[in-house]
C-alpha cells in the first residue's frame, strides 16, 4: 500500500550510528558501531545525508530491532527507513526475522533502501531456497507499509519477482548517491608505476578461498606504497588491540594479521567513520579488491577503482552502476590479469559518471514515491550536513599496533582502567538490586499448602473421588 504520510518530519534510520555520533576507537571497537563491517556506514551515512531536510529530522535506531520497541517507534517516528545490503543470505535470516518482526508491530511506512540477495558470480539462486519464507515474510511485512521495495540490482529483482512479488524497483545502493547527481571520477595518471599509491582490499573469505591472498602477496612486493584497508570488526581490533579470539585471526595471509609483513610495516588501515575513510583515500591513484563498499569509498574520493566480484551482491552492484569490475575467480589465476597496472588501464569509467544523473532521478523517484523527501530537491543538497561533519573531530583511521612506547600504552590502559571503573560499579549496583530482592522475597511468606496437598502428603498417595 502507498504510505500514509506524504513527507514524514522524522525519520528512524536503522544504522549503527548517527554521522554525527564521534566516538573514540576505543569505544567504536567496544560498542561495535560499524555492526561488524564498516562499510554499512557508508550507505547508511548517505541516506542519512539524503533523508535529512529544513523539514525533515533523521535518528539513527543505533541498529536496535527490538519488537517491544514498536509502540514507541510509532507514536514517535513518521517513518521507518531501512538501507540494507546483503540481506538475503542464510547467516543473516535470524536479523531478518527480528526486523520482520518488528516491521509487522508498526504502523508506519516502511521504506527499503537497496537490499540485496548473496550467491555466487553464477547468479544461481539455489543456495537461497531455504530462507525463501523468511524473505516471503520480509518483503510482505515491507509491501503492506510501502509502495515498493528498492533492491541493489538485477539479480535480487528477478529473485524476488520469481517468487511473486511485483512492487520491486532497482535503485542500487545510496552509498552512490551521497554526492546527488555528481559524481567525478577520473584517472589523473596515464599509467600506474612502482611509485603509485594504491589502495587494496579484500574479505577473510576470499582470502582465504578465492585467491584474493596471492594477489595481495605480489602487489605488495611490487607496489611499495600499497596500503591494505580492512572493514571488519575484527580487523579494527586485530589492528588497535591485537586481539586474535575472533575465528577470522586464522586467516593469516590478510594484512590486518600480525604476522603479516604489511601489519609490520604500517601499511593497513580500518576506519571507523566513512568521512575519514574517504577523505584518506583522495590522494591515491587507484583502488581495487573485492570489497564493494571498499571501492565505492574510494569512487565518492574521487579516486579510480576496480572491484574483483566474488559473489553476486558485487556483481549486480557493479553492472547496475557500470563501475570497472572483473571476476576475481578469473583473475586470481593471471598474475598479470590482477596487476593494478593492467586494471587500472582497462578501467573505464564513462558509464559510471555518464550515466549517474539517470541513475540518480531514478532514485529520487523512488524516494518521492514512497513519500521520503531528500535534501538535493527539497533542501540544500547536503550542505548543512557537510559543514556540520566538518565541524566535528573524528577518529583518524585504526593502524597497527607496532609500538611499544609510553603514549601508545597510555592511551589503550588509560581506556580499560576506565571500563574497570564503570564494570565495578555496574556490579556494585547489581549486588545491591540482587540482595534487595532477596529481602522483598524473604518477606512475602510462602503461600499455604492447600487442603488437598497436605492430606496427600497424609496419606502418600494421590486421592480419588472414588467415581
Amino acid at each position: 500500500m502507498s504510505p500514509t504520510v506524504p513527507h514524514p518530519k522524522r525519520i528512524l534510520l536503522r544504522s549503527g550510528k548517527s554521522p554525527y555520533d564521534v566516538f573514540s576507537v576505543e569505544q567504536a571497537l567496544h560498542q561495535d558501531v560499524i555492526a561488524t563491517n564498516s562499510g554499512n556506514l557508508i550507505f547508511q551515512d548517505a541516506a542519512h545525508k539524503i533523508l535529512e531536510t529544513p523539514d525533515t529530522e533523521v535518528f539513527s535506531n543505533g541498529g536496535r530491532t527490538e519488537v517491544a520497541a514498536a509502540a514507541r517507534i510509532n507514536a514517535e517516528y513518521d517513518a521507518f527507513v531501512v538501507p540494507l545490503a546483503n540481506a538475503f543470505r542464510p547467516s543473516f535470516e535470524v536479523a531478518l526475522q527480528r526486523l520482520t518482526r518488528l516491521i509487522s508491530k508498526l504502523r508506519i511506512p516502511v521504506v527499503v533502501l537497496g537490499v540485496g540477495a548473496q550467491t555466487g558470480v553464477g547468479y544461481d539462486a539455489t543456495r537461497l531456497k531455504q530462507i525463501e519464507p523468511t524473505v516471503r515474510a520480509f518483503c510482505s511485512a515491507v509491501l503492506e507499509r510501502s509502495a515498493s521495495i528498492g533492491v541493489r540490482g538485477d539479480f535480487t529483482e528477478q529473485y524476488l519477482r520469481d517468487m511473486g512479488f511485483k512492487d520491486i524497483e532497482v535503485i542500487g545502493c545510496p552509498s552512490l548517491f551521497m554526492h546527488g547527481r555528481d559524481l567525478d571520477v577520473r584517472k589523473q595518471a596515464d599509467g600506474l608505476t612502482a611509485e603509485s599509491r594504491i589502495a587494496i582490499n579484500g574479505s577473510h573469505s576470499a582470502v582465504k578461498k578465492q585467491g584474493m591472498g596471492r594477489i595481495i602477496s605480489r602487489t605488495h612486493e611490487q607496489y611499495p606504497h600499497l596500503r591494505f584497508i580492512g572493514q571488519n570488526l575484527s580487523d579494527a581490533r586485530q589492528l588497535h588491540w591485537r586481539d586474535m579470539s575472533d575465528p577470522n585471526a586464522a586467516v593469516t595471509a590478510i594484512p590486518t594479521h600480525p604476522d603479516h609483513p604489511m601489519y609490520r610495516e604500517d601499511k593497513v588501515r580500518v576506519y571507523v567513520d566513512p568521512i575519514t575513510w574517504i577523505d584518506e583515500l583522495r590522494p591515491f591513484d587507484f583502488s581495487f579488491g573485492s570489497r564493494i563498499h571498499g571501492n565505492i569509498a574510494a569512487l565518492l574520493a574521487g579516486t579510480p577503482a576496480t572491484v574483483l566480484c566474488g559473489d553476486s551482491r558485487t556483481l549486480e552492484l557493479c553492472r547496475y552502476f557500470e563501475i570497472p569490475h572483473q571476476r576475481l575467480d578469473k583473475v586470481a589465476k593471471d598474475p598479470e590479469a590482477a596487476d593494478p597496472a593492467r586494471l587500472y588501464e582497462q578501467a573505464d569509467f564513462s558509464g559510471l559518471t555518464g550515466n549517474h544523473a539517470e541513475r540518480f532521478d531514478r532514485f529520487i523517484g523512488f524516494l518521492d514515491k514512497n513519500g521520503l523527501q531528500n535534501t538535493f530537491t527539497h533542501g540544500d543538497g547536503g550542505a548543512a550536513f557537510e559543514k556540520r561533519m566538518r565541524s566535528l573531530a573524528f577518529p583518524p583511521g585504526v593502524r597497527p599496533w607496532n609500538d611499544a612506547d609510553l603514549s601508545s600504552l597510555t592511551t589503550r590502559f588509560g581506556w580499560l582502567h576506565t571500563q574497570v571503573g564503570e564494570l565495578t560499579k555496574d556490579n556494585d549496583r547489581l549486588r545491591r538490586e540482587l540482595a534487595r530482592s532477596k529481602r522483598v522475597k524473604d518477606a512475602v511468606p510462602a503461600p499455604a499448602a492447600s487442603v488437598y496437598r497436605r492430606a496427600r502428603r497424609v496419606v502418600g498417595r494421590a486421592l480419588h473421588s472414588g467415581k
